[in-house]
């Protein structure tokens, strides 16, 4: 298994049933589909996976199942979002000995480090992970900025791998960090998908309702394809930008999962909220437009 994975990697929702349980036959149907779009590897925990609402319990549950249903062959990676270096290398533990293969780590974020205890906290992770590591860059969520400075001195530091990139403006944070030694991947659910790879990313970790379609535009870029790429890309911005709507992002996901047949039930977790009127208009107009196709597989 390649320290670092690359490619086309979809953050999973996370399935509840209707009354707000974990639902185990959707998660099982969910990373299924996910292999058969063409994924090369799912991330578990992310935020568009409602990791920030899972007990540690549920954790280790959805990880088991997820490195089953994938099998050993398929790198698993698992955020972590711990708020303090013990309880991120506690989260860091459970995912390497529950079987991913990297961990996605955020900074903490509810007391701010400065500019060098972020350095010192990735490092010590780093150090005694256990399993490689990713840093997630994700400022507009986090309030924890990563500057270049930063990234340079943690890309010689041994087990960190790699860098999501989720600082906009994602293109040019990429190109600004792909000369460190890491492997670049975005993020920001692919919002910027073409100009990130154009600038050096060699990878994207996006929500999962539509990887079918991103497949097919890595494939058309990867093949010199451009102008079939662009077209399909601006055919799907509109489902891409509701995606990240603030407070509806993962309602989004869901319903669109739920209609297109691989999970049961769009439930989500406060402090995420149920689709509300507008996105839930907008949403219908934007499947209608894209009539994605459903999957067979479904839940079981």
């Amino acid at each position: 298994m390649p320290d670092t994975p690359t490619g086309l990697i979809p953050i999973l929702a996370t399935p509840f049933t209707a009354g707000g349980e974990l639902d185990p036959a959707s998660l099982r149907s969910l990373v299924e589909s996910q292999l058969s779009a063409g994924a090369d590897g799912p991330a578990v925990f992310g935020m568009a996976g409602e990791g920030f609402a899972l007990t540690t319990a549920e954790r280790a549950k959805i990880l088991r199942e997820v490195r089953t249903v994938a099998g050993p062959g398929v790198p698993v990676i698992a955020g972590v979002n711990g708020t303090s270096t013990v309880t991120a290398l506690e989260q860091a533990h459970a995912a390497a000995t529950g079987g991913a293969d990297q961990v996605m780590v955020l900074p903490p974020f509810l007391a701010k480090p400065g500019p060098g205890q972020v350095v010192e906290f990735f490092a010590e992770v780093a150090d005694k992970a256990g399993v490689p590591v990713m840093i997630q860059n994700a400022p507009s969520v986090t309030g924890v900025p990563i500057d270049v400075a930063a990234v340079s001195a943690l890309a010689g530091v041994g087990g960190i791998t790699s860098i999501k990139v989720e600082a906009p403006p994602t293109p040019a944070k990429v190109a600004a960090v792909r000369g460190t030694g890491l492997t670049v991947l975005g993020g920001q659910n692919a919002q910027a998908l073409i100009e990130e790879y154009d600038n050096g990313a060699v990878g994207t970790m996006p929500a999962c309702e539509f990887t079918d379609l991103l497949r097919g535009i890595l494939d058309d870029l990867a093949a010199g394809r451009r102008a079939e790429a662009r077209a399909a890309f601006t055919r799907m911005l509109p489902l891409i930008h509701l995606g990240v709507r603030p407070g509806q992002a993962w309602a989004v996901h869901k319903e669109v999962l739920r209609r297109r047949g691989i999970i049961g039930s769009a439930a989500v977790r406060l402090p995420a909220r149920p689709l509300e009127p507008v996105t839930a208009k907008a949403l219908d107009e934007v499947l209608d437009e894209l009539a994605l196709p459903s999957w067979r597989g479904g839940p079981r």
